[in-house]
């Protein structure tokens, strides 16, 4: 990492950085998820079928004098590899499921976290902001999205809290050792500064990202933005939260003269004993040349679990959606189950074109100590936009 992390080092050097939670425990720590996955999409005669096993193996040193260092491998299987389009194998007649055979180096890091309110991590490592919408680690996917990264956050006394990141490099979902180098990861140089302070009964934060992708260097650009989350009532009875977000993208570095678009989030919501139902609108805005586009989200957590909008249409998009969920029962071991059910309203910024709708569905349960299971669906109805999708997928997944 060059100048632009030397640059950075001496940023972070100068305001100590915070983080939200304690040190994670050393040792040893294994994750293995076995997938299926069943895709069945209209634009396509075949459904796909992906039999996956992602595995994770690390291990987190004793943290002395506030100094650790913690490594981790990556590797995914995949068991009937002819049945479904994983982006490396060819298989173009069947539709993707994005989890190609890979092995990688998925983190290795050096953490100093003097106190409470400190951090500063140095290397590849799962970057998080805020709710995913912009950076995450796209962690449904068996491979999951990492960063060669500085990485500083420091929490103030009054309620103020400030984190700065120096991205060099993104090891994206396809893997690192993808045939197509441009998919496998990108080259970057970018900077994200992110400042909150505690408002009321909820969180203001502003940010700034200065995205400089030197791998696709049209695509660069600035992303200005404030949020609000807020959430009250009282704990033994009803409660209420609600999030208001508003972001401008606009062109830098060598991006295009194009990029000009706004994001806005709207959501509203209750929570009673564990229950929660929320009613939102999202909107990435878009004028027929251009839509604002969020390429370093955990995208499968927004506008709908078909992932027909991980790419905005030019033509922008405005996503109404209401949800529900909470425990399958107040007790007993179905209250350690969880639902999880959601509709989508899908329309275009620009034109307002009906797109189509989306139901969604999950259950997960315990099945034994460490262990979870988890059944999805997900069903997009096209009017305007793609063509009808279906999706089906039976997980089970063991951490330690």
């Amino acid at each position: 990492m060059k100048q632009g992390l030397a640059t950075a080092l001496l940023l972070a050097l100068s305001l100590p950085a915070a983080a939200q939670n304690p040190p994670a425990p050393s040792g040893l720590a294994l994750d293995m998820r076995l997938r299926y996955e069943n895709v069945s999409d209209d634009a396509f005669s075949r459904d796909a079928d992906a039999h996956t096993l992602r595995a994770r193996v690390g291990w987190r040193s004793e943290t002395r004098s506030g100094w650790s260092v913690f490594g981790e491998l990556e590797g995914t299987a995949n068991f009937n590899d002819e049945s479904s389009n994983n982006t490396r194998n060819g298989n173009t007649r069947y539709p993707v499921v994005a989890d190609p055979k890979n092995a990688e180096l998925n983190q290795l890091y050096l953490n100093y976290q003097p106190d409470a309110a400190s951090r500063a991590t140095l290397g590849r490592q799962r970057l998080i902001y805020d709710n995913q919408r912009f950076f995450g680690n796209v962690g449904w996917r068996q491979n999951e999205q990492t960063f060669d990264a500085l990485d500083a956050t420091h929490r103030f006394g009054n309620g103020f809290s400030l984190r700065y990141s120096y991205l060099d490099r993104v090891q994206r979902i396809f893997g690192d050792d993808h045939p197509n180098r441009d998919l496998g990861r990108w080259k970057l140089s970018t900077h994200l500064v992110s400042a909150s302070h505690t408002l009321g009964p909820g969180l203001l934060s502003g940010y700034a990202h200065f995205i400089d992708n030197q791998t696709l260097p049209l695509t660069s650009h600035r992303n200005l933005g404030v949020r609000y989350a807020a959430k009250g009532g009282p704990a033994d009875g009803l409660g209420w939260l609600a999030t208001l977000e508003f972001a401008q993208q606009d062109d830098h570095a060598d991006g295009l003269s194009i990029i000009d678009a706004h994001y806005l989030l709207l959501e509203g919501g209750l929570v009673w004993s564990g229950y929660t139902g929320k009613l939102g609108f999202e909107q990435l805005s878009g004028d027929g040349r251009y839509a604002f586009q969020t390429p370093f989200a955990t995208g499968h957590a927004f506008n709908g679990w078909d992932d027909k909008f991980l790419t905005t249409p030019v033509n922008g998009l405005n996503d109404l959606y209401v949800s529900a969920g909470g425990p399958l029962a107040r007790d007993g071991w179905a209250a350690k189950a969880s639902w999880l059910l959601a509709f989508h309203d899908f329309s275009a910024d620009r034109g307002s074109a009906d797109y189509g709708t989306e139901w969604d569905a999950q259950l997960g349960f315990p099945v034994a100590k460490g262990v979870t299971a988890l059944v999805k669906y997900a069903s997009y109805n096209a009017d305007s936009f793609a063509r009808d999708t279906r999706k089906i997928w039976l997980q089970l997944e063991w951490k330690i």
